[in-house]
């Protein structure tokens, strides 16, 4: 019945799906963020291997561009908080770069405290909004 009908519909636009699904395959095969410690910029060891893999990812797949936002917790002031997420997010593309990937195929943007992933006041909330994800934002040119 119409089950049918809605489901050959949704199989229409795969071309039009096909850049998410590198978004999505850098998200769950990649891993799309690392972590900071309390009011630190530095690109931990641990959290180098992270890079390592993304790295490696974006050169099987040399078109794609990529943005890496810089998160921090709440605790600071909003000025504070986005100046460290600026160095964050820095900090990811200087070791991407490092890596051999394209300045070119890189930006930042921070967003401070203002995108938490967590909510809550402790440090467990703290721990996952310290962070700097790579965003794929699409085919480069």
């Amino acid at each position: 019945g119409a089950g049918a009908s809605g489901s050959g519909q949704s199989i229409t636009p795969l071309p039009a799906a096909a850049p998410l699904a590198l978004k999505d395959q850098f998200v769950v095969d990649v891993g799309d963020r690392v972590f900071f410690s309390f009011d630190r910029f530095d690109v931990e060891q641990d959290q180098k291997k992270v890079l390592d893999v993304q790295a490696a990812w974006l050169k099987k797949y040399s078109s794609v561009t990529v943005t890496i936002e810089g998160h921090a917790d709440e605790r600071g002031t909003r000025e504070y908080n986005l100046a460290l997420g600026e160095r964050r997010a820095n900090a990811v593309k200087e070791y991407l770069i490092y890596l051999g990937i394209d300045a070119k195929r890189i930006k930042t943007v921070s967003y401070g405290e203002e995108r938490p992933v967590a909510l809550g006041s402790d440090e467990t909330a703290w721990s996952q909004n310290r962070r700097g994800v790579t965003v794929v934002t699409g085919p480069g040119s």
